[in-house]
């Protein structure tokens, strides 16, 4: 596991397309564009981890400090690797990184249509719902959604 530069731009738009195609039932178009993940790694901070044999990345998650919170979003598995524990291992090694940063609590949010896959999921990692939050007023949706806040201490 590496943190993410820039040579890393094109794979992780790759990589979270591919591994957010499933809210296709929510959104259309891509989850990310590579100015979009030029963007993110100017504010915050991407785990990655290679591919195994293959040149492409495995898995990532975005990191974004705020004073002593962090946000974690973007976790993505490549299909081939899914289901090996790797989402795990990424969202420990991203703890791991904010609690050396000094933060006291990570935060993330899932969209509501996600929330049968997902929340159990994030439950068993520790993490607590923390309410709900309404899309962006020009996020174009196919379906009713909001967010689905969850945090989880780290002390």
């Amino acid at each position: 596991m590496r943190i993410a530069n820039e040579s890393d731009a094109e794979g992780l738009v790759r990589l979270i397309n591919a591994a957010f195609i499933v809210e296709k039932v929510a959104f259309d178009g891509d989850r990310i564009d590579l100015a979009g993940v030029r963007e993110l790694l100017n504010k915050g901070t991407f785990l990655v981890t290679e591919g195994g044999e293959s040149s492409e990345l495995g898995g990532c998650v975005y990191l974004e400090l705020s004073g002593d919170r962090c946000y974690l979003g973007l976790l993505s598995v490549a299909t081939a690797l899914q289901g090996q524990g790797l989402a795990r291992r990424l969202s420990m090694a991203a703890e791991e990184f904010a609690r050396k940063a000094g933060c006291h609590a990570m935060d993330l949010r899932i969209i509501s249509p996600r929330v049968e896959s997902l929340l159990p999921i994030y439950l068993r990692l520790g993490y607590v719902e923390a309410g709900t939050k309404p899309l962006p007023a020009d996020k174009v949706v196919k379906v009713p959604c909001h967010y689905v806040l969850m945090t989880k201490s780290l002390v």
